[in-house]
């Protein structure tokens, strides 16, 4: 199964993991077979917010909601279950300085994909 591992991270503590250090860990998990991708996101005032409401597209600079601490990136892993994911999410570098979010992966459900077709 696979898990969302989700960095947040207060703005003051982006640069407190040296890259090099997250980068180890993604070859860790990489050497594992528990790796399925990863990426570190850029600060939230690069970030754009998209809603669209009765056909309306409407954008916000910044993140959805004001927080304390940031998205500041992620890991996809693959285990086998949650105490795995959460072995690994613990050995993330930034967990230190901030908090991960581990979530289950939700597959989609397309078996009623051409009920659904025929709705629209």
């Amino acid at each position: 199964m696979n898990y969302l591992c989700l960095v947040y991270l207060a703005q003051d503590k982006l640069h407190a993991c040296p890259d090099s250090v997250c980068f180890a860990y993604g070859q860790e998990l990489r050497e594992s077979g528990h790796y399925v991708a990863g990426q570190a996101l850029q600060p939230i005032a690069t970030a754009t917010t998209v809603r669209v409401r009765n056909g309306q597209l409407t954008l916000t600079d910044g993140p959805f909601a004001e927080t304390k601490e940031q998205l500041a990136g992620f890991y996809m892993i693959e285990a086998k279950d949650l105490n795995e994911a959460i072995h690994w999410a613990s050995k993330i570098p930034p967990a230190r300085f901030g908090s991960i979010e581990v979530r289950p992966v939700r597959e989609l459900d397309i078996g009623n994909m051409a009920a659904a077709d025929e709705a629209v």
